[in-house]
């Protein structure tokens, strides 16, 4: 597996500019064309990867949402409380300013560059907007309806956007996709070195929009079953990714600041505020599933899993707690794995879209790929691709609760994924928090902040949608 050295890359672009360059900067810090393009796309990408893979309650709530994690004293997050730490404004206010922005400007700055080829232009451009498209794919997801054709135009004099429709917003994520990867020249370069994910490699930088497709037309299927189609066949004839080695992942050199997000939160802090939830250690003891020794410390026994009871207080020596990998300085993060694509190929396949095999095959692939890269052995596997509660012809229940159950697991340590395959799917089945009984959130409630400073789109987006409540739908969630 080819590593991209984010901290070396990052140095370059970031943080070992000279003296003098800083000082240029700061002597009109609001010009834009004084920033290089590379380094608002290399900003860009840290900031959306890190938004993603931090477990700090203030800002990434997703494992728990999932129930991955379970809390050890405050309870509030995984009792689904949102606005006391403005969790929802956090997210919003982080990918709007620190990733879509800056992607915005790196295009602009793109567009006037005269010393660039075409070609280069061209690429860098594409994947800045597959970037951008990640993101807003990101913001839907959690929120619905969101502001999107005017959230861009405070230049204009536009500072209280309307909100656009979450369906209108996936049709033309969709479109912005396919335009991107078609202007992808493989044969081309990119951002070269300052690119902190595929060092430049467009070819991968293809297959990653053909992926990202892949994943919007897969969510469309309940709702536009013709334009998932079209996602899903461009996708598989453009190319998706063909191993773990083509995935869309930040790899740490465990030199602060260029450190895993999770150390930071687990480690630096000082603090143990996490343990692993019954929820899913119940699901994998079942199983007997071997990704517990490596999703999870033996701290109890050896193979010994004990999750605390999701929602309420779970003292962290009573339990089971998070594996040594996740707290290592240099442990990658998954943004998009080889191991989801093959999860929605299952899932494609199971919906009679034509991706090139079986739900079975793209199924046990799923499986295999994941513990390939939790590091479970051939034997291992071999196992438990013939447990009857596993494998595809006896495992219980209908194709969304196989593939759901599967994938769910899959994604652990990418919460937000995992909580949307259960949104998606309703499976696997999750539990109640403890302490206050809640039903499991199927969106983000909109911020506090919109309420009084664009009330009146607010009060437009939340009639739209049916109420601002956790249980109302996104449109792709129709179960």
């Amino acid at each position: 597996m080819k590593k991209i050295i984010l901290g070396t890359l990052i140095l370059a672009t970031l943080h070992s500019c000279s003296d003098d360059y800083y000082d240029s900067l700061n002597h009109d810090p609001m010009n834009p064309e004084k920033v290089p393009a590379s380094y608002l796309f290399t900003a860009a990408t840290d900031a959306y990867a890190r938004r993603m893979l931090v477990t700090n309650v203030n800002t990434n709530v997703f494992r728990l949402y999932a129930q991955y994690w379970n809390e050890t004293q405050y309870v509030q997050e995984s009792n689904y409380e949102l606005e006391e730490r403005n969790i929802n404004g956090n997210l919003v206010n982080e990918i709007i300013m620190n990733v879509i922005y800056d992607l915005e400007d790196a295009k602009g700055i793109i567009a006037e560059d005269i010393f660039t080829s075409q070609v280069e232009k061209a690429n860098q451009t594409a994947i800045c907007d597959l970037l951008q498209i990640q993101a807003w794919q990101t913001l839907v997801d959690t929120f619905g309806d969101i502001p999107y054709s005017e959230a861009l135009m405070a230049v204009d004099g536009v500072i209280k956007p309307k909100y656009d429709d979450d369906a209108a917003i996936y049709e033309d994520l969709v479109q912005r996709t396919i335009a991107a990867i078609n202007a992808i020249n493989v044969s081309g370069s990119g951002f070269g070195s300052e690119d902190i994910v595929y060092s430049g490699d467009m070819t991968k930088w293809k297959k990653f929009g053909a992926s990202l497709l892949l994943k919007l037309g897969v969510n469309l299927a309940d709702v536009n079953p013709s334009l998932a189609q079209t996602a899903i066949n461009t996708a598989v004839s453009t190319g998706t990714f063909e191993s773990d080695d083509d995935s869309f992942r930040l790899y740490y050199p465990g030199v602060t600041p260029f450190v895993n997000p999770l150390w930071t939160d687990l480690v630096q802090s000082g603090r143990r505020d996490f343990v692993a939830a019954n929820t899913i250690v119940d699901y994998m003891n079942d199983l007997e599933d071997p990704r517990r020794a490596k999703f999870f410390r033996e701290n109890m026994g050896e193979g010994v899993f004990v999750g605390g009871v999701y929602g309420s207080a779970s003292p962290y020596n009573a339990h089971t707690q998070i594996a040594d990998a996740l707290h290592a300085i240099d442990y990658p993060g998954n943004l998009l794995d080889y191991t989801e694509v093959l999860f929605l190929k299952a899932e494609a396949a199971a919906r009679g879209f034509a991706v090139g095999g079986s739900a079975e095959d793209f199924y046990t692939a799923g499986i295999t790929a994941s513990m390939e890269f939790w590091g479970n052995t051939p034997e291992e596997i071999a196992d438990y691709l013939a447990n009857p509660n596993v494998a595809w012809a006896t495992a219980p229940g209908d194709w969304k609760q196989k593939i759901g159950l599967q994938y769910w697991i899959a994604m652990y340590n990418k919460g937000f994924d995992g909580w949307t395959v259960y949104r998606r799917l309703d499976a696997p089945t999750l539990n109640l928090p403890a302490f206050s009984g809640n039903p499991i959130p199927k969106r983000f409630t909109y911020p506090l902040a919109e309420q009084t400073i664009n009330s009146e789109n607010y009060a437009a987006a939340v009639a739209a949608m049916g109420g601002d409540t956790q249980q109302t739908r996104i449109f792709w969630d129709v179960n």
